[in-house]
């Protein structure tokens, strides 16, 4: 008995061991994942989804064909932003986009898409505020969605602190709010995705950004890392379409390798659906004072992805690869 209570309990300690290496490595990596099963599904990696049937044939396309959304984030974030932006979308150096609604210069992108209003936006649902000096809260009162503002009175600064705070009927009703300002401004916005990814780690958030997405009609960017949520008791919904191939460059790539890291992307788009984030911007005097102390996504990193999407090698590189550009706006018009 004494020998089977102590392999017992060496059992116990060993699965606590376990569990904390496993939230461990999450924190590590900065990934706000504080539940088990979930943990289990990113660890595992496998995913139990069928995808939207014949979303690419409705596309007008063929299953072959190698179709890309390149995809600039944070419009409306700040002068720099906006002006990078705008720039690449009516250049047709990226051909899609998505607007921060929380932010101090989303009046500028309202100018901007009402006198091209055939460039392809979306939102970028926005639940934290991470710059250090540069701050914001919801669309909402505070007083109206507590459980997503901190004692600042604004969105937390991580993923981490808005995962285990939110409430999914105060981010319900944030979400909707986003949406709604920015139809009231006369944006006809395409799709919806998640600023940081904030909505994508919890299940009970990332049902709410589901559904918010299926209630107003809006495709949901949903990348087929994150669809490790689908199972028989979550199953994905029927009109949501998964980009199976998602690019962006991540944290601590070197300047210098910036220009073959984009490159080996374009050379390894696949047949069917694939998306490539970029963070535009200007390395100026406004973008260096946002993101002091923030090297990721900062000014030398949105100035570096700017100039590689313009350049000739970039350009090239879609040309040999046959690559096709396609929009939300196609994904939106296929589905509802």
């Amino acid at each position: 008995m004494k020998l089977l209570l102590a392999f017992l309990m060496g059992g116990v300690v060993l699965l606590g061991i376990l569990v904390t290496l496993v939230f461990g490595y999450f924190e590590y990596k900065q990934l706000p994942i504080y539940n088990l099963k979930t943990a289990a599904k990113f660890i595992a990696g496998k995913s139990n989804y069928t995808n939207y049937e014949g979303i690419i044939e409705k596309m007008g396309y063929s299953k072959g064909d190698k179709l890309l959304i390149i995809h600039a984030d944070d419009l409306g974030l700040s002068k720099s932003v906006n002006k990078a932006s705008f720039g690449a979308l009516k250049k047709g150096y990226v051909n899609s986009g998505s607007i921060m609604m929380p932010c101090d210069y989303v009046s500028e992108v309202r100018e901007f898409a009402n006198e091209n209003p055939k460039i392809d936006l979306g939102l970028h649902l926005t639940v934290t505020s991470e710059w250090r000096d540069y701050k914001w809260s919801g669309v909402l009162s505070p007083i109206k969605t507590p459980s997503l503002i901190n004692k600042k009175g604004v969105f937390p600064k991580t993923p981490k602190q808005f995962v285990l705070n939110a409430e999914t009927h105060d981010l319900k009703k944030e979400l909707q709010a986003q949406i709604d300002l920015s139809r009231s401004m006369g944006l006809n916005p395409t799709h919806i995705d998640s600023h940081e990814g904030a909505l994508f780690f919890n299940e009970g958030l990332f049902k709410v950004y589901l559904e918010v997405g299926e209630e107003n009609k809006l495709p949901v960017f949903v990348p087929k890392a994150v669809a490790i949520h689908f199972d028989k008791s979550f199953p994905k919904p029927k009109n949501l379409v998964v980009i199976e191939n998602f690019f962006m460059a991540e944290s601590g790539l070197k300047h210098e390798k910036w220009e073959s890291f984009y490159l080996n992307v374009l050379d390894n788009v696949m047949p069917g659906l694939n998306q490539l984030v970029v963070h535009l911007g200007y390395d100026d005097k406004e973008m260096r004072a946002i993101c002091v102390d923030h090297p990721n996504f900062g000014s030398k990193w949105r100035n570096l992805d700017y100039d590689i999407v313009s350049s000739d090698l970039f350009r090239e590189a879609l040309k040999r690869n046959k690559i096709k550009l396609v929009t939300w706006g196609e994904i939106q018009k296929a589905v509802y």
